[in-house]
């Protein structure tokens, strides 16, 4: 095991165990989450808690893929969000959209008209989609079509 720590974060990564046990992300030192860590008692009831819950905002994110509706990706983003507070491996996966999100955001300042265009198209194209969708009815057409 190789600890390092500096003034702000304590950082613990473990190199994978016998056990199977998942890497610990990076915490603030001195923080909520470093004593619910430190104490015997609250830590695994934290991780299993803190898995939980994650786990319920991107199963919620995939239901909401199927069903008819916006909104799938802010849902599953939440669920790795909370991961990342305690797994590793989802901090560093969140650290990549968190990044990607950085440059888009860095490129759309640089050309804000287009940017602003885009999206405005964007969400005219979604909201006739959902016009269409409710209006002529295809939700129930397709229950129909399926069988349901």
């Amino acid at each position: 095991m190789r600890a390092t720590s500096t003034p702000e974060t304590t950082d613990i990564d473990r190199e994978p165990s016998e056990s199977g046990t998942i890497d610990e992300a990076k915490v603030p030192k001195g923080g909520w989450r470093e004593r619910m860590r430190s104490n015997p008692v609250t830590r695994l009831p934290y991780r299993i808690t803190v898995f939980i819950v994650g786990l319920l905002c991107i199963l919620a994110g995939v239901a909401l893929a199927v069903l008819p509706g916006p909104l799938t990706i802010p849902p599953v983003l939440l669920g790795l969000w909370i991961w990342s507070w305690e797994f590793r491996f989802a901090q560093k996966f969140f650290e990549s959209f968190r990044k990607k999100a950085h440059d888009a955001w860095v490129k759309a300042k640089r050309r804000p008209v287009t940017s602003a265009l885009i999206t405005v198209f964007g969400l005219a194209v979604a909201g006739a989609a959902m016009w269409v969708v409710v209006h002529y009815d295809l939700v129930a057409k397709a229950k129909e079509a399926v069988g349901l």
